[in-house]
């Protein structure tokens, strides 16, 4: 995208060196809950998650990779997480032959603004009501029609399709499906 088409947009962009430490200063890096790193070449985006992990040690830095090569290289530079564009790709076609019906639905429950569902992950507040509750009890099936998926524990540990008598702690990462407005709603709980 050329900076004329960032205009006509209206995206916010600064026209400068990714790798300069000035770049990343006067685009806010001090302030910033994270950065994404994605120009395509691997030897750039290292060099960049190194001047951003020196400005911000505690700054999560998401970059892309082209192979498990660079995803090594990545990491090993201070990624906290790196994405493999052309992997991705490869799976999902393998998913749309393999599993059609499986693709059809994440396609239609995630991207199909009609149906107006979301998978959202909602933390555990340490002062919500929903603490030290079973999923039964915290009644978040019955009150907000929501499917819960997944249960990140603080721990790191991630439950998958969680009986109801789980328990829920502050802290926790809950992955629900549902309708994006009753999940909003339901986020006010947790």
């Amino acid at each position: 995208m050329t900076i004329d088409e960032l205009d006509k947009l209206g995206y916010l962009y600064i026209d400068m060196d990714a790798t300069n430490d000035e770049a990343f200063i006067k685009a806010g890096i001090m302030k910033s809950k994270g950065i994404v790193t994605s120009v395509m070449s691997d030897a750039d985006n290292v060099y960049i998650v190194l001047t951003a992990r020196g400005l911000r040690g505690d700054i999560c830095i998401l970059s892309r990779g082209s192979d498990e090569k660079s995803e090594q290289k990545l990491l090993r530079a201070g990624a906290n997480r790196v994405v493999l564009p052309y992997q991705i790709g490869g799976k999902r076609m393998a998913q749309v032959l393999t599993r059609p019906t499986v693709v059809d639905f994440i396609d239609m429950a995630m991207m199909d603004s009609e149906l107006g569902l979301a998978m959202e992950e909602l933390k555990v507040g340490h002062n919500s009501s929903m603490v030290r509750k079973t999923l039964v009890e915290s009644n978040l099936r019955r009150d907000y029609g929501v499917i819960i998926v997944a249960i990140k524990k603080i721990n790191g540990q991630m439950i998958f399709n969680p009986q109801s008598s789980e328990i829920l702690d502050a802290g926790d990462v809950i992955v629900a499906l549902g309708k994006k407005y009753l999940m909003e709603q339901m986020s006010k709980v947790l």
